[in-house]
């Protein structure tokens, strides 16, 4: 069997694969790959009743922190939350953000809030004690009002005055708007089906 094998691997290697014209036969036509289909569009739930949230952004680093935003609101509008839907608010840095949300939760108009901000190190105090802070602080405003909020505000280990790491911060920052919207709209709706399931008695 060995000696078959070895015999027939003899005979097609001397065979000229070319047909008399020189062309290759058909199965040897070179082949173009079809073109790649691009994926398809996701598709997000539509909420039960209309939505209204509020973007509470830091002017601290406005040019990075910006990022965040426009991330979140290309997002928010692919989950169905149109843009004027979303109200935003600017306050100096990231320590005066709690109390804005605070006072935004308690009118009752918006529906979630989200907080947008950049601590870094001044060299002067830690500042990772300020971001748990404000983040602490967050939790304590959704716990208390009911209104979602949710949280952007970034503490980077190491952040330096220059163009990289502004590049760098930029791009993180796009990502994290993408992040903290899908969070937001997601929440928002398993809130919804939360509490009509609750208003039903079903749970």
């Amino acid at each position: 069997m060995n000696q078959m094998l070895q015999d027939t691997s003899i005979d097609t290697a001397t065979i000229d694969p070319t047909a008399a014209d020189g062309s290759p036969p058909p199965d040897r036509l070179p082949t173009t790959s079809p073109p790649e289909a691009s994926p398809p569009a996701r598709s997000h739930p539509h909420f039960a009743k209309p939505q209204r949230v509020a973007f509470v952004q830091s002017a601290w680093h406005r040019d990075v922190v910006a990022e965040c935003r426009i991330a979140f609101l290309d997002e928010i509008e692919a989950r169905h939350i149109p843009r004027d839907r979303v109200d935003i608010f600017e306050v100096p840095g990231s320590f005066e953000i709690p109390l804005h949300a605070q006072l935004l939760a308690k009118t009752r108009r918006y529906t979630a809030i989200v907080a947008a901000g950049l601590v870094v190190d001044g060299g002067i105090y830690r500042h990772e004690f300020v971001a748990d802070t404000v983040i602490k602080a967050l939790m304590d405003v959704q716990l208390r009002t009911e209104v979602p909020v949710f949280s952007a505000v970034l503490t980077p280990q190491q952040f330096h005055e220059t163009q990289a790491h502004f590049d760098f911060f930029r791009k993180h920052f796009s990502t994290k708007g993408v992040e903290v919207a899908e969070a937001c709209a997601e929440t928002l709706l398993s809130l919804e089906r939360l509490r009509g399931q609750v208003a039903a008695g079903i749970i």
